[in-house]
């Protein structure tokens, strides 16, 4: 193979132990838009080369408003990473997904309000002129197909696709809200994917979600809301499985040839051929004027 991948993983409240990685050291990176939520954890899981990223920061002293998603992402990028594989909790805006299962994203609606969303802002002569970024689909497909794989080979109780609205919290959601977002026809909620899956596209990354449900959001008419302490024991319950199905993803993702995507991430106009996971298109000021409609 032409290209060495490398997997960046993004833990999440509760999923971001190093200990997963062997040969494990520290890597301090600055970026262009300021600096990444902690310092990146490099390492391999059995030879495929990783980078660790707590969201949170280690401590989990930034609240999601204040996740530098930007900088996270342009991080992993400049330590060498191809993919990146992420977890997050989530609330269940639907009976049948259940406090404890997973749920591969595929989809989401951005209801998030304070955040930098694209790289292309005219601050970095790296992100020259406007990018109008298709997100369907929004996911990189190959790479949620290989989670789902190893899912099904860990007996782990998953949901296939998923759409997740993002919110900006750090509040969780009122029941006419969350009654609102069930009606749009969301699946789950959270408040991080969003920016954090739109950077990756526009970065070049294959980017994967691992979505696990820690609770109920408050549309139920029956049964107690969603509250922080729920939160954190159903994922004291189940980070390992977590923490498992990413071990197992790493493993199986390292092992393929990725050189055709690669290649293609790496000019002006990308398609992703992880099962057409991306596309971007960037043009100069001057043609997006066109689109000012938009």
């Amino acid at each position: 193979m032409k290209h060495k991948v490398k997997i960046g993983i993004i833990g999440g409240s509760g999923l971001d132990n190093a200990d997963i990685l062997s040969d494990r050291k520290e890597t301090h990176v600055q970026t262009h838009f300021g600096n990444p939520s902690d310092v990146i954890i490099e390492g391999n899981i059995q030879g495929v080369p990783c980078a660790l990223l707590a969201r949170h920061a280690r401590d989990h002293s930034i609240m999601p408003t204040d996740v530098n998603y930007r900088a996270n992402i342009m991080a992993l990028k400049s330590v060498g990473c191809t993919h990146l594989v992420v977890s997050t909790a989530c609330g269940s805006l639907k009976e049948e997904i259940n406090p404890g299962d997973i749920v591969i994203l595929d989809s989401f609606i951005d209801r998030t309000t304070k955040r930098q969303c694209t790289f292309y802002d005219r601050t970095s002569p790296s992100f020259p002129g406007v990018c109008h970024l298709p997100m369907e689909p929004a996911f990189c497909n190959r790479t949620r197909q290989i989670i789902m794989q190893c899912a099904e080979k860990l007996h782990f109780k998953y949901h296939e696709t998923g759409t997740c609205i993002t919110i900006e919290g750090p509040r969780f959601s009122s029941r006419a809200e969350s009654k609102l977002f069930k009606s749009w026809g969301g699946d789950v909620i959270n408040m991080t994917t969003v920016p954090e899956v739109v950077l990756a596209k526009e970065a070049g990354l294959c980017y994967a979600a691992i979505a696990l449900v820690t609770d109920y959001d408050s549309w139920r008419d029956v049964g107690s809301f969603v509250s922080v302490s729920d939160v954190l024991e159903s994922f004291r319950k189940n980070v390992k499985k977590v923490t498992e199905l990413i071990i197992s993803s790493v493993i199986e993702i390292g092992n393929l040839d990725w050189d055709e995507t690669i290649d293609s991430l790496q000019v002006g106009f990308r398609i992703c051929n992880c099962t057409e996971a991306m596309r971007i298109v960037s043009w100069s000021t001057t043609l997006s004027a066109i689109y000012t409609v938009f």
